[in-house]
């Protein structure tokens, strides 16, 4: 940890500003979750008093919970299909480096073979270069 403090400096990252803001953030969310939880107690309290009224108190106790059963379920299903989704994503990202990597060991390993032929000093290296431009402009950087 005492390494981090002047690493920071040097990257010109102000670490007690840093860590001000974190508290502040932390501080705020706790307090947001806090009320937010008071307010869903009252609002679940104020929906079974009604449902009492309307029906009988057992009824509202097995809607309102199954209805936050269903909930439960929408919540881990939706999990479920961005988890899907995710390691779907991992593995193209990991087909692509892998295929930049061997694309890259490739062109090193030929480079000293190309570099003792002349023709290759003439037409090679611009056509190389060409290539390169292609393949690395072509890449699409939505992710970021």
């Amino acid at each position: 940890m005492q390494i981090l403090a002047p690493l920071a400096g040097l990257l010109g990252i102000q670490l007690e500003t840093l860590t001000d803001n974190v508290k502040r953030t932390l501080i705020v969310g706790v307090l947001i979750g806090l009320f937010v939880a008071i307010a869903l107690g009252f609002a679940l309290a104020a929906g079974y008093i009604a449902l009492a009224d309307k029906f009988s108190p057992l009824t509202a106790a097995l809607t309102i919970s199954g209805g936050a059963l269903i909930l439960a379920m929408a919540v881990y299903l939706g999990s479920l299909i961005g988890q899907g989704s995710r390691k779907r994503q991992e593995a193209e990202r990991r087909r692509s480096s892998e295929s930049s990597a061997l694309i890259t060991s490739a062109a090193i390993s030929a480079l000293p073979l190309l570099l003792r032929s002349s023709l290759a000093r003439k037409i090679g290296f611009p056509l190389a270069a060409v290539a390169a431009m292609f393949i690395l402009g072509d890449r699409n950087d939505d992710d970021d």
